[in-house]
């Protein structure tokens, strides 16, 4: 069995906190590991099973490959998208990069959460029993209210062990129409969590969609293989049609079964979602952070950065970051979207990137900034070197707080320790470079009349970037 993680998502919905250039997945949301560590932590113990295929968008892929390091694990591929097309072009990438036609694949969307392991693992079992007699299993979640942000999956009454034949696959209901769901008992959640053979999710997207096999065969085919990851080809992707399993191949496929789940499954697709799934105090708030409350009670409040105060208020979500505040009534957090789209169309940053950004040589904090100046805390990872480049507009002071620097400027090689400094001047092809064995921190002064994050000309750099 071949673990299928799949990272494509943006998290929109739990912003400030989860953005476009480091969404919820890559958080720890619930616990002190991201949710893509949890993801494949929670199937240890799971018998046989081989190295992952991981699935994500090309601008995560840095952060993808660290975070599958730091809990030891080493994927057989990173396969990056470079443009995102839905469920099922992943995962036919991932079966056309399995070792053998006959492995079962178990997919896995990265930002879940599930409580109950022992009952999560049975199912997995019972799955692959199904997968090997060439059945495609989907996962549906025994509902526990009338939820109307999921989409359904209704049940046969043929059954086959613990699996149902598919009847229908059902859009998200309104309440009325999700009561008489939960009422009926063949209804189930549709968790977007798969398992079947290789060769028979090929078979039945052949079947069902040959133009999306016959790209993503080609887009493999042209594919190249740098370092841990496997880019696409951009061109060839792009014509690829856009579907989720479900509409392209679930919906119709004759061999479509549900197992039921009832292993404390939640998406956390909400901010709400988030509060019901996190320790809460007696006062039933959930809390993070540096964070002091008043007669406050079920709400969930987030601290970042600075200390946040509460008083005299309810059913609230309060998420404060370095660069963002968000207040809103618990049960209105699908609206965040709204204000996401509002960054977006100003063009506004905030809806894309943190004020801390995450590079594969490590991270940058931008503390301060004015018309012709910006000030960056700067962290550089053990061994790690930034790209060798030059900048058109502006000029660098750095100024070394802890660790050793080894710094290209124009020809010269120049070794600068704790509370030492160098000028970078405008135009002079350099480089920053941890020589040493701790994290090297530096804070870095930039002056100049453009000081965007694209006046980079690289003339080398370790981590294939262009």
């Amino acid at each position: 069995m071949v673990p299928v993680i799949l990272s494509g998502g943006s998290g929109t919905r739990l912003w400030p906190l989860s953005r476009g250039q480091y969404p919820k997945q890559f958080l720890p949301l619930v616990s002190r590991f991201t949710m893509v560590q949890e993801t494949v932590r929670r199937l240890s113990g799971v018998a046989g099973l081989k190295a992952p295929i991981a699935v994500c968008n090309e601008d995560h892929r840095f952060m993808m490959a660290e975070q599958l390091w730091e809990i030891g694990i080493k994927p057989s591929a990173i396969i990056l998208e470079p443009v995102g097309k839905n469920t099922a072009p992943a995962v036919a990438m991932a079966a056309l990069s399995a070792l053998s036609e006959e492995d079962i694949l178990l997919v896995l969307p990265a930002d879940h959460v599930i409580a109950d392991l022992p009952v999560f693992h049975h199912a997995i079992a019972q799955a692959a029993i199904m997968a090997e007699k060439g059945f495609l299993v989907t996962f549906g979640v025994v509902p526990t209210e009338p939820e109307t942000g999921y989409g359904y999956i209704k049940r046969d009454s043929v059954q086959y062990g613990e699996a149902f034949k598919v009847a229908s696959f059902v859009e998200k209901p309104d309440l009325a129409t999700a009561k008489r769901y939960l009422a009926n008992g063949d209804y189930f959640w549709n968790s977007g969590m798969f398992a079947f053979t290789a060769k028979s999710f090929l078979q039945e997207l052949e079947k069902f969609n040959p133009k999306m096999l016959s790209i993503c065969r080609q887009a493999l085919k042209s594919a190249k293989v740098d370092m841990d990851f496997t880019r696409l080809d951009k061109t060839i992707f792009a014509a690829c049609p856009a579907d989720s399993i479900d509409y392209a191949i679930m919906e119709k496929t004759e061999k479509a079964v549900v197992i039921p789940l009832a292993a404390g499954w939640n998406d956390v697709g909400s901010w709400s979602a988030l509060w019901d799934v996190t320790e809460k105090d007696t006062c039933g708030n959930a809390i993070s952070g540096d964070v002091l409350t008043v007669d406050t009670h079920d709400s969930y409040i987030f601290a970042e950065d600075k200390l946040v105060t509460v008083i005299g208020v309810e059913n609230l979500i309060v998420v404060e970051t370095k660069d963002a505040v968000m207040i809103a009534a618990k049960d209105r957090v699908q609206e965040v979207k709204q204000v996401v789209d509002q960054l977006k169309k100003s063009g506004r940053s905030e809806a894309v990137i943190h004020r801390k950004v995450y590079r594969p040589w490590g991270h940058y904090d931008s503390v301060d900034n004015g018309d012709r100046h910006q000030t960056k805390r700067i962290v550089v990872k053990p061994g790690a070197k930034l790209s060798l480049q030059k900048h058109h507009h502006r000029a660098e002071h750095w100024v070394v707080v802890k660790g050793t620097a080894l710094v290209t400027k124009g020809e010269e090689k120049i070794l600068i320790t704790e509370n030492e400094s160098i000028y970078i001047p405008l135009g002079v092809v350099h480089c920053l470079e941890n020589p040493g064995v701790i994290p090297l921190e530096i804070v870095e002064v930039q002056s100049g009349s453009y000081l965007g994050e694209d006046d980079i000309i690289r003339f080398g750099d370790q981590y294939g970037r262009a």
